[in-house]
């Protein structure tokens, strides 16, 4: 029962960890995002926001050249 419990704790610690680290990554690149926008981009968002959505296809589409990521949605 204790093994049980342990590796139970064990799971939930690792997940938990792992989804800590991905929102520091996140926070991470929301920032330097925020940056770019301010200090290159003189604060327009529009221009981030169009940037942002083809970066992102771009990051979906070319690893195995299509969309289905977004079939999920």
């Amino acid at each position: 029962m204790k093994q049980a419990k342990r590796s139970l704790i064990a799971y939930f610690g690792k997940n938990l960890g792992t989804a800590v680290g991905l929102v520091i990554i996140w926070r991470g690149v929301w920032h330097i995002l925020d940056w770019v926008n301010v200090n290159m981009l003189g604060g327009n968002i529009l221009w981030t926001a169009i940037g942002g959505i083809v970066v992102g296809l771009a990051i979906l589409y070319l690893p195995d050249n299509d969309l289905k990521e977004l079939e999920k949605l």
